[in-house]
């Protein structure tokens, strides 16, 4: 993986030292000036933050294959939402619809990255002899977290969906955009969200972001 200059910087695995350890470096290095800023300066309207190294994997099968099911409930401790638009919570991971056939599970911690990352050690022999994948899309993604009372106001300035809490809230998810960025969406509370954006946006979200709520934040 490489930094990408004059904008924005993926994420970085670099051995280091004698330890052979990994370092890990959020995507969003190049906007922290930023964010420290905005952070110091937040109000009870808005606040953006990043969740950084969260394990994520991308997850397909057939939900009428019993086997799959199986695989997925004793692995995560959950069983895939079929449901679209749903999500379903595991022991330490929650599990996003994103198809019929696909799902994104995330995990609740960051994940260590000198260690092989348990869900992928997990899913991987549970899948044997079954039609279903798993792939680690972790280095790709990292997880934004927002919150306030003008929240869905400033989702709202950049994203088509329909936001409000009594059509949208805990215990579902959506893709969608903000702006020119594609994420994925998830009410964690009445005025807080997750997003998952790919890392070759994340810079380009935090900026657009925060330049959207800043009007919202007074």
């Amino acid at each position: 993986m490489w930094n990408e200059t004059g904008g924005t910087v993926s994420i970085v695995d670099r051995t280091i030292g004698r330890q052979g350890g990994v370092w890990q470096e959020s995507p969003l290095v190049g906007a922290q000036a930023l964010l420290k800023h905005h952070q110091a300066n937040a109000t009870a309207a808005f606040r953006l933050g990043e969740r950084p190294f969260l394990e994520l994997v991308n997850v397909r099968g057939d939900t009428r294959d019993a086997a799959f099911m199986r695989a997925v409930e004793e692995a995560i401790g959950c069983k895939p939402p079929q449901t679209p638009n749903t999500v379903a919570r595991g022991n330490g991971y929650d599990m996003l619809w994103l198809g019929p056939d696909e799902w994104l599970v995330r995990s609740e911690a960051a994940h260590d990255a000198t260690r092989t990352a348990p869900l992928q050690a997990k899913l991987g022999p549970a899948f044997a002899g079954v039609f279903a994948s798993a792939v680690d899309v972790g280095s790709g993604y990292t997880v934004l977290e927002i919150s306030g009372t003008r929240v869905r106001d400033v989702l709202a300035r950049g994203c088509p969906l329909d936001l409000h809490p009594g059509l949208f809230g805990v215990g579902q998810c959506a893709q969608s955009h903000y702006f020119k960025a594609s994420i994925a969406l998830l009410p964690t509370g009445a005025d807080s969200f997750d997003i998952v954006v790919r890392r070759s946006f994340a810079d380009y979200f935090v900026r657009i972001m925060l330049d959207a709520a800043e009007p919202l934040m007074s």
